[in-house]
């Protein structure tokens, strides 16, 4: 299989290149900005691409450039912040920009270059908007490379060594915003580095499903099922590699929505041959998560509990004469990127309890075959195993559950008031019509009160705050424009008959700068 190595040199558009490569039909990997030419030689690449990053080249604690990456020999690609290292390697000449230049510009073909093929405004003498977002600037190129495109603020918007295949770019190729940007990626992938396109999702389920049997032999491997579209997935995949070796184990932790539990394990029952067992263990999670209002606590507790409770259930499996050795998880790349620190500079958002969360004495071996992928990906492979519509587009549910959308210590009456709202908010969203037209919907109960009036008497209670987006793959989101009318029927809804709740908001902030989640 092809494959592209991103090196993450902490921009906010990274795991967009990423994305952009995979819609083109191959594969990509995000790695630190820390790997050295040896580690990703080691990696087999088709191509290496620098990503942009907020850092001045040259200064106190930038991350640097391994020159021996340039001469692997396989096609390179400088964006932003990469385009300056691979001048600053080769010996070029930057300067620091007297303002930073963030926005939209003008870019014109000063050359002409492999990445502007097919591109109609380059070929024919005008101009393209590109997106710029740099503090720093190439003033002169390397020996050996070309300038390809200036702007009216850039005598070196874009440059490129035709014989060493190495090309850079000072604007994001990646975000909408530049015209012909996808393109332009394209063009490096096909007809710079000659890449074939061979990742689908038939391929992807073909290579995991080999692997898993090679990995697990005889073995028996327990499936961490929530019925949320990842671990449904996950089961199914497994179900079709090793057929009844799988056992899948559903756990209500007192932290899912109203009739979650009996309505997830109907649907699998229904449409799935899959060794189903039930386990109810919310005092259980509630008795730990007493008294803890940390959001990484919490997270980290949840992941620990359902540990114990799977390798509980794997050692009457095993009592059984099953030799259970395997855990596997609905695992994403989102969780990846957001939990574990590339040790450059991306830092963790937050610890999801199935990456950062887990205990390092677990005795089990994990298996997370969907490690790889965004959720849209997640999906595709769904429809390509045959999973129904009714289980593919239901809403992202977090694995902590509501203790992530309670802000603050998680009890059994704020609970109640949580569940109460969130129903509201799904059937509110289904009647409107929404409920298909945003990613993710759904209430969040804050930790304070304020005062209200109800029934001529004044109150002193909760808020809830509702949470609406619009994504592709979680990794992005912008908050979603509902109509006033459905926001006021959720209101109006929640405050009349949800007890304890006076007063109803809308969060309107986009991740980045927020999370999708609140905690």
């Amino acid at each position: 299989m092809s494959k592209v190595v991103i090196l993450d040199y902490g921009s906010q558009f990274t795991q967009l290149i990423a994305r952009r490569i995979r819609e083109a039909g191959v594969y990509s990997e995000i790695h630190p900005c820390t790997a050295s030419a040896r580690d990703v030689a080691a990696m087999e690449p088709d191509a290496l691409i620098l990503s942009g990053g907020p850092a001045s080249v040259g200064g106190k604690e930038a991350p640097g450039l391994d020159a021996g990456l340039l001469d692997l020999g396989v096609p390179v690609l400088g964006i932003c912040y990469g385009m300056q290292l691979i001048a600053h390697a080769l010996g070029g000449r930057l300067e620091r920009s007297r303002s930073r230049e963030y926005g939209p510009a003008r870019l014109e073909k000063a050359a002409g270059c492999a990445l502007w093929s097919g591109i109609e405004s380059l070929e024919s003498g005008s101009t393209a908007r590109v997106w710029m977002s740099h503090g720093d600037k190439v003033t002169s190129p390397p020996p050996g490379f070309t300038v390809t495109g200036r702007t009216e603020s850039l005598d070196v918007a874009a440059m490129g060594d035709a014989s060493r295949r190495i090309y850079a770019l000072q604007f994001h190729p990646e975000v909408h915003h530049t015209e012909c940007g996808v393109q332009m990626m394209r063009n490096f992938l096909f007809k710079v580095a000659g890449i074939t396109p061979d990742w689908s999702m038939g391929s992807f389920a073909g290579r995991v499903i080999a692997q898993v049997r090679r990995t697990v032999g005889d073995s028996h491997v327990i499936c961490a099922l929530s019925g949320g579209v990842d671990s449904t997935v996950v089961a199914v995949l497994l179900h079709k590699a090793i057929g009844r070796q799988l056992h899948c184990i559903f756990v209500d932790n007192g932290l899912l929505r109203r009739n979650e539990g009996e309505e997830v394990t109907g649907l699998l029952t229904r449409h799935f041959d899959l060794d189903l067992t039930y386990v109810r263990a919310s005092e259980q999670f509630l008795g730990l998560l007493a008294g803890v209002d940390d959001p990484e606590r919490k997270r980290k507790i949840i992941g620990h509990a359902f540990i114990d409770i799977f390798e509980k259930e794997a050692a009457a499996i095993m009592a059984s004469g099953h030799d259970v050795r395997f855990l596997a998880q609905g695992t994403l790349y989102p969780d990846v990127i957001e939990s574990v620190s590339s040790k450059g500079p991306s830092a963790v958002i937050k610890s999801h309890h199935n990456v950062g969360g887990l205990p390092e004495t677990m005795r089990m071996q994990l298996i997370e075959p969907l490690r790889e992928l965004f959720k849209d990906e997640v999906r595709a492979l769904g429809a390509e195993l045959g999973i129904p519509e009714a289980i593919l587009r239901r809403h992202p549910f977090p694995g902590p559950g509501l203790a992530i959308r309670i802000a603050g210590e998680v009890t059994g009456e704020r609970l109640e008031i949580l569940r109460h709202a969130d129903a509201v908010v799904q059937e509110e969203l289904r009647a409107s019509g929404w409920y298909h037209r945003v990613w993710q919907g759904f209430a969040v109960l804050l930790p304070l009160k304020t005062v209200g009036v109800m029934g001529d008497g004044r109150t002193y209670e909760h808020v809830i705050a509702l949470r609406a987006v619009e994504s592709i793959d979680a990794m992005t989101a912008d908050w979603a424009r509902l109509p006033a009318d459905v926001l006021a029927k959720i209101s109006g809804r929640i405050i009349n008959e949800v007890e304890g709740v006076n007063r109803v908001v809308y969060d309107i902030s986009s991740k980045p700068p927020a999370t999708i989640e609140w905690e």
